[in-house]
């Protein structure tokens, strides 16, 4: 008789979210994705720059992205779905606060432009994923036609995951230039608190939406803030920054996606759309900065800049 063998059993953490309704059954980790192991203190030793392992004779062949400002508490080695291995090192260190300066901004998310600023400064959106398509459908199309179980359907999968993370590591490059740069130029960045995982489940305009990487942008703001001392305002998502004039304060009843130029009734001004919703982020932003003021309802909180 064969032995039995052990399945591993799920992570804790994936059996409770499964048991309180918040996740589906758990699967199993499959060794052709992402992989990791994690090593404390006692099983690596770091000297000089170099990285040896326990029971390794030879250091580890690391190209350093940048220097560690301390020895590190805990590596983790991990192995992503394109062949690629990493080493992760967790260093304690105390973030340097960057000079006060008197510079403040909003911006407002968008699709054909990243975001546009309360300055009038916009970001085009580099559009990553339209950049890949015609290579990544090629691959996928010549992976369809690979036999199950066979190498060249190993090799064929593993290019298309290579495309994967040339457009991820493309995306985040790009994030982490804008959000430095926000950071560094501004003490305060008032954003909005989108809901990014519900417009995700808009047929037409998921895959622009998660091209964009709007989460990954705020979440870059705002550990980058706490570590140089800025500070990131989430506003709510129900704020009317779009269809408020930034002037006069009044609010039209629809502002529907096609209209990118409009003029107020009231005042008359004339407005870019996304320039005046970024005005009013930014003003609703110091609100709640200032006073902690609700900007949730309409006619709330008076947003003139």
């Amino acid at each position: 008789m064969r032995p039995s063998s052990t399945v591993p059993a799920p992570p804790a953490e994936c059996v409770q979210e499964f048991f309180e309704g918040r996740a589906r059954y758990p699967t199993f980790k499959k060794k052709r994705y992402h992989q990791s192991a994690e090593f404390t203190a006692s099983a690596f030793k770091y000297w000089d720059g170099q990285l040896f392992l326990a029971k390794s004779t030879e250091p580890l062949n690391v190209r350093w992205s940048r220097d560690l400002p301390f020895a590190p508490s805990t590596v983790t080695i991990s192995k992503d779905a394109a062949g690629r291995y990493f080493v992760s090192c967790l260093c304690e260190f105390e973030p340097q606060a960057l000079p006060v300066t008197p510079k403040m901004v909003g911006i407002d998310m968008g699709l054909k432009d990243l975001f546009a600023t309360s300055d009038g400064v916009r970001t085009l959106n580099a559009r990553h994923t339209a950049k890949y398509a015609s290579r990544l459908a090629l691959a996928q199309r010549r992976l369809s036609r690979k036999k199950l179980g066979s190498a060249n359907r190993a090799k064929a999968r593993q290019k298309i995951a290579r495309i994967h993370a040339k457009i991820s590591d493309c995306r985040l490059d790009g994030l982490h230039k804008l959000s430095r740069r926000l950071i560094n130029e501004n003490q305060v960045v008032c954003v909005e608190n989108l809901a990014v995982k519900n417009m995700i489940r808009n047929p037409w305009l998921s895959r622009a939406i998660a091209d964009a990487g709007w989460g990954e942008l705020v979440r870059q703001l705002e550990y980058k803030g706490a570590w140089a001392g800025r500070q990131v305002v989430a506003i709510d998502r129900w704020f009317p920054s779009s269809k408020r004039c930034s002037g006069c304060g009044f609010v039209m009843d629809s502002m529907p996606l096609n209209i990118r130029l409009w003029t107020c009734p009231e005042c008359k001004a004339e407005h870019d759309r996304d320039v005046n919703a970024a005005l009013n982020i930014k003003a609703a932003g110091l609100a709640v900065l200032a006073l902690g003021a609700n900007v949730s309802g309409i006619g709330q909180v008076p947003v003139s800049c």
